[in-house]
C-alpha cells in the first residue's frame, strides 16, 4: 500500500478575513459520508494522521489540512501582534478549506494546537461544527493561569518559544534535529519509536527551515497574547461551544497530572462533555492509533 493510498493531496488559496494563505493538505474516503476534519499539532503536519485516515476512510469524508505555518502551508510574516498566527485566523482557514469543498457542516477533531484552532473554530463558527473531539488539552486560559514550578518545567517550550524573535528559532536551529525529537518522545512518550518513518522524515525536513521554527514560534507567540485576548473576550460575553464534545488524554501526559480536563472543558461548554484517559504520553493518535479511531468512531457515528 502506498503512504495515505486513497488520499489525494491539496491546495487551497484562501483569502479571509485576516489574510491570503496558502493551505496544503489531503482529502479522501467517502465523499457521500459525512465530513471529517482532522487537525494536527505542534511541531507535525496533517501527516500525523496517517493510520488513523486509513482505519476510518470507510466511514468519513476526511479532511486534512496543515496548519498556517506547518507542514507546506503558508509561513506568513510575522505582525507586532501575532495576528497571522492566532487561532482565530487559523479557524478562519479550516472554514475556508471546507467551503472551498462544499461542506456546510464537519465532525471536528483536533489534537493539541489542532485542538486549539478547533475549540476557536467551534466558538466563531459554531454552526460548522456538529460534533467536537479535543486530544490532550486544557483549554488554553486555564493553563496559563494554573503556571507554577511544575508546569513551567514541564511544557518549557511554552515559555521558551514567546520569547521575541530570532532568539528561539536560532537556538532551536543550532540543534533542530534533537530538540524535535525530544518534543516528540517529551510528555510521557518513549523515544519516537511509535511514530512512522516517513511522517518522521517529514517532521524532520520541515524542522530543518528556519521558516517553519518561526512560524512556529509566532503560533505560541500568539497564544500566550492575542489568544488570551479572544479566550477572555469570550468568556467575558459567556461565548461557549455548542455541540457536544469528547476529550481524550494521556495517562501519561501533563494533562492528566495537572488539571481537570472534563471540569475545564465542561465549563466551556453548553452541551455535553465526555471523555476518558488513555495509556499514553501526549501524542496519542500515533501512540494509540486504534484506540483514537475506536472513539472517532464511537463518538461521532454515535
Amino acid at each position: 500500500m502506498n503512504w495515505f493510498d486513497g488520499f489525494v493531496p491539496q491546495r487551497w488559496a484562501l483569502t479571509t478575513a485576516q489574510s491570503r494563505v496558502e493551505i496544503t493538505g489531503r482529502i479522501g474516503g467517502q465523499r457521500s459520508k459525512p465530513a471529517l476534519v482532522l487537525i494536527h499539532g505542534f511541531p507535525q503536519s496533517h501527516v500525523m494522521w496517517h493510520r488513523v485516515a486509513q482505519a476510518l476512510k470507510h466511514d468519513f469524508f476526511i479532511v486534512m489540512p496543515d496548519l498556517r505555518g506547518y507542514g507546506d502551508s503558508s509561513k506568513l510574516p510575522a505582525t507586532s501582534d501575532h495576528a497571522q498566527a492566532s487561532k482565530r485566523a487559523m479557524a478562519a482557514d479550516i472554514v475556508g478549506v471546507l467551503d472551498a469543498l462544499g461542506i456546510s457542516q464537519a465532525f471536528v477533531c483536533g489534537h493539541d494546537r489542532g485542538a486549539r484552532v478547533a475549540h476557536r473554530l467551534a466558538l466563531d463558527h459554531s454552526q460548522r461544527v456538529i460534533k467536537l473531539m479535543l486530544i490532550d488539552i486544557a483549554p488554553t486560559l486555564d493553563m496559563y493561569a494554573r503556571t507554577d514550578m511544575a508546569f513551567a518545567r514541564a511544557y518549557y517550550h511554552w515559555f521558551h518559544l514567546i520569547q521575541p524573535a530570532p532568539l528561539p528559532e536560532m537556538m532551536i536551529a543550532s540543534c533542530w534535529r534533537e530538540y524535535l525529537h525530544a518534543k516528540l518522545g517529551g510528555w510521557g512518550g518513549a523515544g519516537v519509536s511509535f511514530i512512522e518513518p516517513n511522517a518522521l522524515a517529514e517532521y524532520e525536513g520541515h524542522f530543518a527551515q528556519h521558516a517553519t521554527l518561526t512560524a512556529m514560534c509566532e503560533d505560541y507567540r500568539a497564544s500566550a497574547g492575542l489568544d488570551l485576548t479572544h479566550d477572555r473576550a469570550s468568556r467575558a460575553a459567556a461565548e461557549k461551544i455548542l455541540c457536544d464534545t469528547f476529550l481524550l488524554w494521556g495517562e501519561r501526559g501533563v494533562i492528566q497530572k495537572m488539571f481537570d480536563p472534563l471540569a475545564l472543558w465542561q465549563a466551556q461548554c453548553s452541551a455535553k462533555v465526555s471523555g476518558q484517559a488513555l495509556p499514553s504520553g501526549h501524542f496519542i493518535p500515533e501512540e494509540l492509533p486504534d484506540a483514537t479511531v475506536s472513539s472517532i468512531r464511537s463518538f461521532f457515528t454515535a
